[in-house]
């Protein structure tokens, strides 16, 4: 791919807040980091981006002294580091602050408490804490950080957007307005899990940090949001940096065909629809739960969105309608018959099929292998009167990796040895196989890579020219604009609006979900 004239593709010399040049690493023959860089300056946000196993996860994970490298050079504010030695006491007396995905957080404990685990309690004699002392610390950090939270408040009753801003708080707490150049903040996925007006919330904190001096490091997926906070942006693709924009406007388009390396199409809005007139489903006031009473109408090779601030009865809907949560009155019709599943077993022996939001506590077989995950839903196909056979199993296996695109060494492999992209597509490939009636998937690509992402909304594609009607909860509006025909918005668990997609921009999306929950605040 050649880059627009006007995108500059190195990066400004001179001062650096953090600098990597020829960094490798290897684990065993594999080259995780081929001689890769990254060029960072001081008070701004700099995008590192590549799909899963372009070595973004390996950077950071050698920039935390987790790993060392075996090669290359690392300096953050112009002091020199070794990174065949480079340790995590080195990287904290370096300056660099960490906030992973998983947050690290105690939710039975106050923001208070954890704050201190992070610094230490302020105790008196006989090592009592002093717990006036830690309150008015953590306040004074939270005023800081513009958060209007009490100390003393528990975790767990925090908003997602305000959990994330308090371990910023807590990994920055160190540094006061006046040295904030002097740390390297590094943000895993901040988002991964927030609902889009709260990703939004926090990106807007994030910019107002670097804005005041703070220097930011930020990996994600997803596009419209990394494009919407940074200034600089790092591109890695097979362990290799194959671009630097500093002080660049790219487009999502531009970047993604940097990180594939080769122009991409599947993420775009699709105008055809493979919809039939044949109905699938039909929910009459359907209730239970959050849900309110809840019509919808699916047809045979459409994909729907179902759309929804937090508390709207999303999950919920596509749960009731796999039998993991019963409904208390309405009524359900699935291919013209009725439709009321006590039990999953029930929905599977109809047709239907789930990938929930939750991949990693809902749906993975994490100890077992990537055969195992797959044949989970059609044992009986394997299952003889010699037990299993693994010789079938196996080949069935070869087949649906290869059909679904997974990177993986085969079948043998353990589940949770691959990507999170990959785990993805193992999942729905051990539905898919069953040719599903009824697909229903809750945040399908939440936490996946974008070329992952691509993959994913091709095979949901071609599930729905095959005849499946497809049910997409998600809090990705450019994900339901670009993957589906029409978009339900819930609203206190009713379907409010019903709109076409292709006739919608993500932020009349946004804006209509959050304009609309104003109105009806205002009517109460």
């Amino acid at each position: 791919m050649t880059l627009a004239p006007d995108l500059p593709t190195a990066p400004v010399a001179g001062d650096e807040a953090l600098a990597i040049h020829g960094l490798t690493k290897r684990f065993g023959a594999t080259t995780a980091l081929d001689r890769a860089s990254l060029v960072v300056r001081p008070g701004t946000v700099h995008a590192l981006l590549g799909g899963n196993g372009s070595g973004k996860s390996t950077t950071i994970k050698v920039l935390a002294g987790v790993h060392q490298a075996d090669a290359g050079r690392l300096a953050v504010g112009g002091r020199e580091h070794d990174l065949a030695t480079f340790s995590a006491a080195d990287a904290r007396a370096a300056g660099l602050r960490f906030v992973h995905q998983d947050l690290g957080l105690f939710s039975g404990l106050s923001v208070a408490e954890n704050v201190a685990l992070d610094a230490g309690y302020p105790v008196q004699a006989r090592s009592r804490v002093q717990w006036r002392e830690l309150h008015r610390r953590v306040g004074r950090l939270l005023h800081e950080h513009e958060l209007d939270v009490d100390p003393r408040t528990p975790i767990d009753e925090l908003r997602p957007a305000e959990r994330t801003m308090v371990a910023i708080a807590r990994a920055l707490q160190d540094a006061g307005p006046d040295s904030r150049e002097r740390l390297v903040l590094v943000l895993d996925e901040p988002t991964a899990s927030l609902a889009q007006h709260e990703s939004a919330e926090l990106l807007d904190r994030v910019r107002r940090l670097a804005d005041t001096g703070q220097t930011v490091v930020m990996v994600s997926h997803r596009m419209s949001e990394v494009l919407s906070v940074a200034d600089d942006f790092t591109v890695f693709l097979d362990g290799r940096t194959v671009a630097t924009l500093t002080d660049a406007s790219p487009t999502e388009d531009e970047l993604v065909e940097l990180m594939a390396g080769r122009a991409v199409e599947a993420l775009r809005p699709v105008d055809s629809s493979s919809a039939t007139e044949t109905l699938r489903l039909r929910t009459e006031a359907l209730a239970g739960g959050p849900l309110r009473g809840v019509d919808l109408a699916l047809h045979a090779g459409e994909i729907v969105g179902v759309a929804g601030l937090v508390g709207s009865g999303r999950s919920s809907l596509l749960r009731m309608l796999f039998g993991d949560l019963p409904s208390t009155s309405g009524t359900a019709h699935l291919d013209g018959s009725a439709y009321a599943p006590t039990s999953v077993a029930d929905a599977m022996a109809r047709g239907v099929a789930l990938v929930p939001e939750d991949r990693g506590r809902e749906a993975a077989f994490a100890p077992l292998s990537v055969a195992d995950n797959l044949s989970v839903t059609r044992l009986r196909r394997f299952w003889g009167w010699r037990g299993m056979d693994r010789r079938a199993e196996y080949a069935e296996a070869r087949r649906l990796i290869a059909d679904f695109k997974v990177k993986v060494g085969g079948p043998e492999a353990g589940f949770t040895s691959m990507s999170g992209g990959n785990q993805q597509k193992v999942v729905l490939a051990r539905w898919l196989q069953r040719d599903p009636t009824l697909l229903l998937l809750d945040e399908p690509t939440q936490g996946v890579d974008v070329m992952s992402r691509v993959d994913i909304y091709r095979t949901v594609r071609e599930a729905a020219r095959r005849g499946s009607a497809v049910l997409v909860a998600s809090s990705d509006a450019s994900e339901l604009l670009a993957l589906c025909d029409r978009i339900l918005i819930l609203r206190e668990g009713r379907v409010d609006e019903d709109l076409t997609a292709e006739s919608l921009h993500p932020d009349d999306l946004t804006r209509k979900l959050l304009r609309a929950t104003s109105v009806r605040e205002e009517d109460r």
